[in-house]
């Protein structure tokens, strides 16, 4: 039986979901036994030093250095542009992430724009240098927060009058993109504490879609969810490889955005032209059905031409591209947290057959169906 040291914290969905695809990758090929330490990682050194271990699956923890002089098969799990070359490392796709939470905030009509993350963090800043990109590319003005000048990470009990002075001093209405759901969760309380209303003046969106950090917001927070827990499947695979003699390369494993659960946080539409936003319902109440653009034209009181032009003006996309958009993202949110077969997926969708319902998925997602759900879904 191979022995793994596992230092990835469980009080994060993305550090949960990692260690639940490492447990069913052990179950089915590796019957693995796990090393543990939830807190005194200083003193479990001795111990892990004469433990015998086969493997290292860690986040950049305090011990790192004692850990790797081990020499053991070993895997990060962390950005860290300094790290050693050679250690294979779990990383985020942050252009990804940057640019569904940007498309999404557009979406809904804003036209003031802003990130709140950690700087100490590389992950946290390169989700915010995506997400800049994507928003100036759009032609609008991004406020960046940016925390005090410490060496230290700020707890929130210090940092919080700081947050809530620079959220007070955004223009409204305003769409903030967070590095994950903790910081998301952070601005939520600010805006209570501040007066501030929530879509309506300040909408949020966080990054893992934690349902313990997001049901807990008031209101509850719209976040990114990610395919974390087949990437803990895949490293623990790689881990196995790299035990079997497979050389340690700097191979990286990638989580990437799968789809976004909206909830109240940006249940909102701040759009002025009232024409757009009443195509902009219509397409949200009506996107299980057969929808055409001529049906959301017939909605209105401008002809298509008028509303294209209004539609690209306003949300940066085309009535087409909207439909779309919606649609998958039902679709995305069935695959992925229900067990429906596809052919009933595409009953409720009104699609012919699989093939019409595949070709018109990849447009949007890259992959067909079958290949997303099975990439994707937790098993």
């Amino acid at each position: 039986m191979k022995k793994i040291i596992l230092l990835v914290e469980t009080s994060r969905e993305f550090g949960r979901q990692l260690i639940r695809g490492i447990a069913r990758y052990s179950r089915i090929k590796g019957h693995w036994s796990f090393y543990r330490e939830p807190s005194g990682l200083k003193s479990s050194i001795p111990g892990l030093t004469t433990w015998h271990a086969d493997g290292i699956i860690m986040r950049n923890s305090q011990i790192k250095k004692e850990l790797l002089d081990l020499n053991l098969p070993t895997i990060l799990v962390l950005h860290d542009t300094n790290r050693p070359g050679y250690l294979p490392a779990v990383v985020t796709d942050s252009k990804v992430i940057a640019k569904m939470a940007s498309e999404h905030l557009i979406s809904k009509g804003l036209k003031n724009f802003a990130f709140c993350g950690f700087d100490t963090f590389e992950w946290s800043n390169s989700r915010k240098l995506h997400f800049k990109n994507f928003i100036e590319e759009a032609g609008y003005k991004i406020h960046l927060y940016e925390q005090s000048a410490r060496k230290k990470i700020p707890n929130w009990k210090n940092e919080q009058a700081q947050v809530l002075n620079w959220v007070q001093s955004l223009p409204k209405p305003i769409g903030i993109m967070t590095c994950n759901d903790d910081r998301g969760q952070h601005i939520l309380e600010v805006c209570k504490l501040s007066g501030l209303k929530v879509p309506e003046d300040v909408a949020v969106i966080g990054v893992d879609n934690d349902p313990m950090v997001c049901e807990l917001g008031d209101p509850p927070l719209t976040s990114i969810a990610l395919d974390t827990e087949p990437a803990g499947y895949e490293t623990a695979q790689l881990l196995d490889a790299l035990m079997s003699g497979e050389k340690m390369c700097g191979q990286e494993i990638l989580v990437t955005a799968t789809h976004l659960v909206q909830r109240q946080s940006t249940d909102l539409l701040a759009v002025n032209d009232e024409e757009v936003a009443k195509a902009l319902r219509f397409i949200k109440h009506n996107a299980k059905n057969k929808l055409l653009v001529s049906d959301v034209v017939k909605n209105t009181f401008l002809n298509r031409r008028s509303l294209e032009l209004r539609f690209r003006k306003t949300i940066h996309r085309s009535i087409q591209q909207q439909i779309r958009s919606v649609r998958v993202e039902w679709i995305s949110k069935l695959l992925l947290e229900t067990e429906l077969p596809i052919s009933e997926i595409i009953a409720l969708f009104n699609f012919s057959d699989i093939e019409h319902i595949s070709r018109y998925f990849k447009k949007e997602k890259g992959m067909g169906l079958k290949q997303f759900r099975k990439l994707h879904r937790h098993l």
